[in-house]
């Protein structure tokens, strides 16, 4: 308890903790983390600095940087240079977007899944591909590197999105696999990485996991700029860069081309390593260049064909320097052992006998179909994103807050997710929602539908808890 007097004193958190059998830095910190989730300290709220927060406790200043440390890496606060620690803008959200569990009950329009339609092609497919002879040899073991068949089919797709390269290409086990694998090979916990201020929710989970914290890279019309990024390298100490330049997850954004070369000289004139995640490109009729091809030194190109074929092949192609594949194959070894030889045959087999690309223009016309629908409905509000993309993202009238919205939303049928899910740090997310649109039409309809007389309602959702 504390010694000092602080009654007076306006502090935004006074914890109560007792000296226990566990270190007091971790009670502290257990306190910090209930406290966040019990909603006593709400996102956004500057923390006492650490120096007052040791006075009020009667602890060393030593203790407190621990326990804001172990909170920091659980993404539950965030530091920022000259302005202080601040609770994360995220802090009270569910970071794990997955399909609700009541799916029977609810539209999804949350998790952002490929169209089933394609997996009777992929299904036929696989039949024929049964009565192979060596069929039965897919049930080993498989290699992170697969073979040069294997090789040549990704090299071959890569080229559909403006990628050519004479790097040799790591198989894993999906997009998800392949983050978390890059993160672990070359980052340590404690270890800083820059981002978009609202970013694909998969990078924080994995990043929490990891103990590694992510930086909001300031922005200038929804992309990153030289001056931030020069700014993050020098203040924020960043060691890494993660990015979605074709169809940014959640924003929908598409990256110029004059940001994709400024991110790729920062990378080069400051050792940055980037993450390129390409995992909607294969989606876009007229990709643009990937920044590895400005970069390839200090790129890892990650794709994917989970979100762009069909989400049960779990498989990512990942081109990497020269000097960093080895690090990163023995990782994702130890992550997985063994990336499917099955899945990897089936997939390159589909390369080469041009199904892949057959199945990706289904999904871009079925994404145009299903996007006239939405533009039907909600054409009289910002709503952003292109015809090929499979979520949109919505911007709300004043009149609604995201996280109040997905819960009118939640209680009318319809999931949705909110921006704060996908904050970065102290990032104050604009009132938006990421809508998938690839549910059945007629449900889509439905939920649009639903949608829209939400929208048009008087605001009033004064029953919301």
């Amino acid at each position: 308890m504390p010694v000092n007097s602080f009654e007076e004193y306006p502090m935004s958190w006074k914890p109560n903790i007792s000296k226990g059998s566990a270190p007091l830095y971790i009670a502290i910190a257990e306190q910090l983390e209930q406290d966040i989730k019990d909603g006593k300290l709400s996102p956004g709220t500057k923390l006492p600095p650490q120096r007052e927060l040791a006075d009020f406790l009667d602890v060393n200043l030593s203790t407190i940087t621990r326990a804001f440390k172990l909170c920091g890496q659980k993404g539950l606060i965030y530091a920022s240079i000259g302005s202080g620690t601040f609770v994360s803008s995220d802090a009270a959200t569910n970071k794990i977007l997955l399909p609700t569990s009541n799916a029977s009950q609810m539209i999804e329009m949350g998790s952002v899944l490929p169209e089933n339609h394609a997996n009777e092609d992929i299904t036929r497919y696989m039949k024929k591909m049964m009565n192979d002879p060596n069929f039965s040899k897919l049930f080993q073991y498989g290699r992170p590197e697969g073979n040069a068949w294997q090789t040549e089919a990704a090299m071959k797709l890569l080229e559909k999105v403006n990628f050519q390269t004479d790097q040799p290409v790591l198989l894993g086990a999906g997009d998800k696999n392949a983050i978390v694998g890059t993160l672990a090979a070359l980052f340590q916990p404690g270890d800083r990485i820059g981002t978009d201020p609202i970013t694909y929710a998969g990078i924080k989970t994995a990043a929490n996991m990891l103990g590694i914290q992510l930086v909001a890279i300031q922005q200038r019309n929804g992309e990153m700029t030289r001056e931030g990024l020069l700014y993050a390298c020098k203040n924020e100490h960043i060691k890494g860069l993660y990015v979605i330049p074709d169809f940014h997850n959640p924003t929908t954004h598409t990256m110029s081309m004059e940001t994709r070369k400024i991110i790729a000289e920062v990378a080069k004139q400051r050792g940055l390593i980037v993450i390129e995640d390409a995992i909607y490109s294969f989606l876009k009729e007229q990709p643009l260049a990937p920044i590895a091809s400005y970069a390839p030194e200090k790129v890892i190109y990650i794709a994917s064909v989970s979100k762009t074929i069909s989400p049960g092949l779990r498989l990512s192609f990942i081109v990497t320097p020269p000097t960093l594949r080895k690090k990163i194959m023995e990782t994702l070894y130890n992550i997985n052992i063994s990336v499917s030889p099955m899945m990897a045959e089936l997939t390159a087999r589909m390369i080469h006998d041009g199904v892949a690309q057959t199945i990706l223009e289904k999904h871009r016309l079925y994404a145009k179909q299903q996007n006239a629908l939405v533009n039907q409905y909600l054409g009289d509000y910002t709503i952003l994103g292109e015809e090929e993309c499979i979520f949109r993202w919505l911007i709300l009238p004043e009149k609604f807050t995201s996280v109040q919205f997905e819960l009118l939303a939640s209680r009318a049928g319809v999931q949705v997710y909110a921006a704060e899910r996908f904050a970065v740090g102290n990032a104050k997310p604009v009132n938006a929602v990421r809508l998938a649109i690839t549910a059945p039409e007629n449900q889509l309809e439905q939920a649009l539908i639903i949608l829209k007389d939400l929208l048009e309602s008087n605001g009033d959702y004064s029953f919301v808890d």
